[in-house]
């Protein structure tokens, strides 16, 4: 059960207690989240002296191994385009959400994949039980039997 979390780093960290609230609220949901460190604040410091080929191929492997892609996409980012492709690619799931208010790239908006669902919200209330029944209509949790 893992979700891999992409967010702008480099293009602006303007959303970076929102990103905050959805790592926790997935973590409390019982995801792994490999990228969970991204929604920190010393984000920049700590990946800014990290070869760009080792992020580059840690990256890839955590888009592949994770089981869907959810994107804040409210600020522009290079890294979470080309994530977001890369996902597409593989025929991963993706949730992409950005703040009402924000003008986000038409090559996401414009995007009818059915793997793909982007969602405008106002506020982390509306966002997380959006987001909540994405992640239970694309990935049926396997149910523990106990045996007695």
């Amino acid at each position: 059960m893992q979700v891999y979390f992409s967010c702008s780093i480099t293009g602006g960290r303007a959303e970076q207690c929102i990103y905050k609230q959805i790592v926790d609220h997935l973590q409390k949901q019982g995801w792994v989240v490999p990228t969970a460190h991204l929604a920190e604040t010393g984000v920049l410091d700590e990946e800014g002296v990290i070869d760009p080929r080792v992020v580059y191929q840690r990256d890839e492997r955590w888009v592949l191994e994770s089981d869907i892609l959810i994107a804040e996409v409210s600020t522009p980012s290079h890294g979470v385009g080309y994530e977001i492709a890369l996902a597409e690619n593989h025929k991963k799931k993706i949730f992409c959400c950005y703040q009402q208010s924000k003008k986000v790239s038409k090559m996401i908006l414009g995007n009818e994949n059915p793997n793909i669902q982007i969602y405008a919200y106002e506020e982390i209330e509306d966002l997380l039980p959006v987001m909540d029944e994405f992640l239970n209509r694309n990935y049926k949790r396997k149910k523990i039997i106990e045996r007695r």
